[in-house]
């Protein structure tokens, strides 16, 4: 998708050039000069335009490229990116990946809000993957649940069907991982997990929201309660 539109970018001042120049671009986009798939302007267009060496450009492009905002096509040009990634939310959360009980509540907060939008939302398919997630829990040889309620709640959180949350499940559920190695597999209690996951697809299946969102409070209350007590057991022993 091309675009030859033109853009307005004020002139810069020589301090963190490159910095300015992301925010320059970025706020194309917040502008609505320019909207996601669109191309924004030339190397050489933007040196023109914010008075700076091609160095400067290059640097902001790169590092806009990592974030996931921009991609890069030979011959083609520099395209803001369609969709929403999962980067700028990693990178974020990796800077706060020693706070775990602040992972836990962001956890909580943003699937809280997942399930109640997933009750409105789901197909029949999605429900069907999570009650053959459930059946995969139910032959469980440990009390180690913990990759099949990744897939459960990933399930829930895609079948909210909206891609700003898309973008903050998956880095969030990695760094949830950290908060599971808390839990001693001893204290993991299967099925009380079990069932709290069966009274999350009951209450999903009615398209209830209010129950949606009471059934995912207690089950992640249950696993927060035990993740902050593993923590402080392990403090206590060192």
């Amino acid at each position: 998708m091309g675009t030859n539109k033109e853009v307005d970018i004020k002139s810069l001042n020589k301090k963190s050039l490159s910095k300015q120049v992301i925010d320059e671009i970025i706020g194309l986009l917040m502008t609505g000069q320019l909207r996601p798939g669109d191309r924004i302007p030339s190397e050489l267009e933007l040196m023109e335009i914010c008075n700076v060496s091609r160095p400067v450009i290059r640097e902001a492009l790169t590092s806009l490229e990592v974030l996931g905002i921009v991609n890069r096509k030979t011959r083609q040009g520099t395209f803001f990116s369609d969709r929403i990634g999962s980067k700028p939310f990693a990178m974020m959360l990796a800077l706060s990946a020693w706070d775990i009980p602040s992972i836990i509540e962001t956890r909580v907060a943003l699937e809280l809000g997942l399930v109640t939008l997933a009750a409105e939302k789901i197909t029949e398919e999605e429900l069907a993957k999570l009650e053959e997630t459930i059946e995969e829990m139910k032959k469980l040889p440990t009390e180690d649940s913990s990759e099949l309620d990744m897939i459960f709640h990933k399930v829930i959180a895609h079948s909210a069907n909206n891609p700003l949350f898309e973008g903050m499940i998956d880095p969030l559920q990695t760094f949830h991982q950290k908060v599971l190695e808390q839990i001693p597999l001893e204290a993991r209690n299967l099925e009380q997990t079990l069932q709290y996951h069966i009274d999350i697809f009951d209450a999903l299946k009615k398209h209830d929201p209010v129950e949606a969102y009471i059934s995912m409070y207690r089950h992640l209350d249950f696993v927060r309660k035990k993740a902050l007590r593993g923590m402080q057991q392990k403090e206590s022993s060192e």
